[in-house]
């Protein structure tokens, strides 16, 4: 048996990738705007993280107007909400001291 560390998840790792995928993981969508005040970054730090998580395939991105505004919305794609459960699973995991390497 390996360390659940192992199990961590290096793209969903990171502080405000994590906040991101959590706020996402709890909605159908958010609107950026929203995900941004909530994680409190800015535009410009939101916009490059989403990208990220956009490559990975974790996040789908659709753009819209309401009105004659433009938006954007984000959602975690299944294979996002698979990886964030497999993330969290792995954090439970190490924090419960639940590996015993075998001697």
């Amino acid at each position: 048996m390996s360390h659940p560390r192992h199990l961590l998840d290096d793209v969903i790792h990171s502080p405000v990738r994590f906040a991101i995928v959590a706020l996402l993981a709890a909605a159908e969508k958010a609107e950026f705007g929203y995900v941004r005040d909530t994680v409190e970054v800015t535009d410009s730090a939101l916009s490059k993280q989403v990208a990220l998580l956009e490559g990975t395939g974790y996040v789908q991105v659709t753009k819209g107007y309401v009105g004659k505004r433009p938006r954007t919305w984000l959602a975690l794609t299944g294979q996002g909400r698979a990886a964030f459960t497999a993330h969290c699973a792995a954090l439970r995991a190490i924090a419960d001291g639940a590996y015993t390497p075998e001697r």
